[in-house]
This record gives structure tokens, C-alpha cells and sequence, in this order.
């Protein structure tokens, strides 16, 4: 054989262990049993909804039913915190402001009405002990006579009562997002949503994910009132899967990242819990679903009322959206504990639960 046709095989062979390779790693994956599982419970899940599911620097799993998918932007309701409680940490990483500094410092209105030990730590981890009624259409309707968050935030400080020391209970409601994200303002002197879009949007890609009203004479709502797509939020779950790097561009702080998912309350501090989230513990802005033997927080996520639930796991290094535009009832925890095994079983890990 002449070495012209010997140049030629080597080369084939090259090639063609590199197309095996390529196939190989895109199909050492099988979700045969989560497909199953997504459409036996399609209906329960409002019959439109998408799946991603991210590990390894890819998309593993991209999956959607009904009229919808990973660009449709909808509502995501209390997943809008785990965005929020990152913003605030962007300045905590600059120095500009401290956890555990007491909110009346850049608010002086909490002083005065007796509230001066609230710190933005309990904003962020629901231990304000300012009283709140508990989750429902109710209260984000009654949001509306607010023109800004300046004003909600006073409203808070001065018309409503202390239920519990702050740091003693957990209770989970809004008031602390509402109350950070008016410091972060003054801190600044930028709006939140131009916040939102200088720190964690656009530097993640997430280019139609907004905190604004649809009624613009409305304030934001820094609890639950951002819309995003499954695609733009899997992007703020990599950056958090990838201890705070997007993209070679680093977001937050290692640091940041493990103040965020380091448990901040007990269970016999809760006052309040919504049932889709009972038996979980809660870091800042998001709760923790599991835990290793020492303690680490190993499944991490911050489910939404309207049904959307996204989750990272630290143990088996991966990311999963559920983007659902339906109502979170106390069945959806169930669905969703479910999936989360198809996924696990798949990804297996002899180091994890």
C-alpha cells in the first residue's frame, strides 16, 4: 500500500473514532422513563410545559409539550427570588453592603416603628418577623395600590406588626425580597429592574427575562414577579451550578454562591411554609432539598406558584427546569420528587443519596 493510501486510513480512522466518541457522549443518556413519566402526567402539569436538563458544559434534555417551549416567557412567580437574593449578592461581593447589616441603616422608617434589628439576611431568608399573610392570588393582587416599592416598603415598616423576633422564625412570604431590593436602591441609586438587568440578566443572556409590571404604573415585584423562559433561566442555573462563572465570566462570588445555599433556618422555626415546600430548609432565596452527611446542601431549588420548578443537584452536577405555567399544589411536589428520580437514576452517582 503506498503511503498516500496509508496517509488516507490513518485519517479515516481518526475521524471515525472521533464521530464515535461524539456519538457516545451524546448518547450515554437514556430518558425513555422521564418521557413516560412527563407525558402520564401532562395533564396534571396544565398540558404545556418545558424540560431542560443541563450537565457536563451541555443540554442533555430538551423536551417540551403542548404549544410551548424553552423560548416561551411566562410568569415564574417565587422562582423570581432565587434571581433577587443573587442580585443582592452582587453588592454584598463589592462590599457595597453587608448580610448582616440592619435594614434601618439604609432606612431609617424601620427604626422609628421599632423594627431596627431586621437585617438583610432575614430579608433573605424570610425571618423578618414582620407579619404577613400566607401565599395566594390575594396578595399579589393586593400589591396593586402600591406606585413604588419606596412606598410598599414603608407600609411595611409603619402599618404592620412584628409576629416573632427577627432570626427566630421562618415564615414565607415577600416582605423581605420587597424590603432588600429598596436597599439595593438606595445603595445604588438605580431602580430594581435596571438592577436586575445590569447584574443578572444581561450579563447571562437572559434577554427577555424582565421584573417590569405589564402595568407599568406598578411597582416590581421582587418576590414573585419576574417572567422568564426555560432557556434564559437555565442559564442563572448554570452560573449557580458552576459556583458563580457563565461563560468564563464570573458573576458571583464562590463565596456568595455558598452563603447562598448554606441553611439559614431549622424546621421548628417555621411559621409558615407553603405544603409543596414542607420538610425543606431554606438558604438565601432558595430552599434546600437535601443534604449530604456533613451537613452541605446538595439539592438546591425554588419552586414558583404557578408551577414552574427549577432545581440544581450538586452531588450528581446537574440542572433541571420544569417550566409550567399551571398552579403548584401540594400534588405537584409529589410529580416533581418523582421526575427528579427518573433524572437521578439516569445520572447515576455512587456518592450521592
Amino acid at each position: 500500500m503506498s503511503s498516500y493510501y496509508k496517509q488516507i486510513c490513518r485519517k479515516s480512522s481518526v475521524l471515525l473514532n472521533f464521530l464515535l466518541f461524539f456519538q457516545l457522549a451524546f448518547s450515554q443518556y437514556n430518558f425513555g422513563e422521564l418521557d413516560k413519566k412527563l407525558d402520564f402526567h401532562k395533564k396534571d402539569l396544565g398540558g404545556k410545559f418545558a424540560v431542560l436538563i443541563y450537565k457536563n458544559n451541555k443540554i442533555i434534555y430538551d423536551k417540551n409539550w403542548g404549544d410551548f417551549n424553552k423560548h416561551t416567557s411566562i410568569p415564574i412567580a417565587s422562582c423570581s427570588k432565587w434571581l433577587t437574593a443573587a442580585m443582592v449578592m452582587t453588592l454584598v461581593d463589592e462590599g457595597k453592603i453587608s448580610l448582616d447589616d440592619k435594614v434601618s441603616k439604609y432606612l431609617p422608617i424601620f427604626a422609628t416603628y421599632g423594627k431596627n434589628y431586621i437585617t438583610i439576611r432575614h430579608c433573605l431568608s424570610n425571618e423578618t418577623g414582620i407579619q404577613q399573610d400566607e401565599s395566594s392570588f390575594l396578595n399579589i393582587l393586593h400589591r396593586g395600590k402600591y406606585a413604588s416599592l419606596d412606598a410598599e416598603v414603608s407600609a411595611l415598616a409603619s402599618k404592620k406588626e412584628i409576629d416573632f423576633n427577627p432570626g427566630t422564625g421562618f415564615f414565607y412570604g415577600n416582605a423581605g425580597f420587597i424590603i432588600a431590593a429598596r436597599v439595593c436602591e438606595i445603595v445604588t441609586k438605580r431602580n430594581f429592574n435596571q438592577l436586575m438587568l445590569e447584574r443578572i440578566f444581561r450579563p447571562l443572556g437572559m434577554r427577555t427575562s424582565t421584573f417590569q409590571n405589564d402595568n407599568y404604573n406598578l411597582p416590581p415585584d421582587p418576590s414573585g414577579g419576574a417572567k422568564s423562559t426555560a432557556e434564559e433561566y437555565m442559564n442563572f442555573l448554570i452560573m449557580l451550578l458552576n459556583k458563580g462563572i457563565f461563560k468564563d465570566k464570573r458573576i458571583l462570588s464562590e463565596a456568595s454562591i455558598a452563603e447562598m445555599e448554606k441553611p439559614q433556618m431549622t424546621l421548628d422555626m417555621v411559621k409558615y411554609t407553603p405544603k409543596a415546600a414542607e420538610g425543606f430548609t431554606y438558604g438565601l432565596g432558595e430552599w434546600i432539598m437535601d443534604t449530604d452527611a456533613n451537613g452541605n446542601s446538595t439539592v438546591l431549588a425554588s419552586p414558583g406558584l404557578f408551577g414552574t420548578w427549577p432545581m440544581i443537584d450538586r452531588c450528581r452536577g446537574y440542572a433541571v427546569v420544569f417550566f409550567v405555567k399551571t398552579i403548584l399544589g401540594e400534588g405537584k411536589k409529589n410529580i416533581y420528587s418523582e421526575l427528579k428520580k427518573s433524572i437521578d437514576q439516569e445520572i447515576s452517582s455512587t456518592n450521592c443519596k
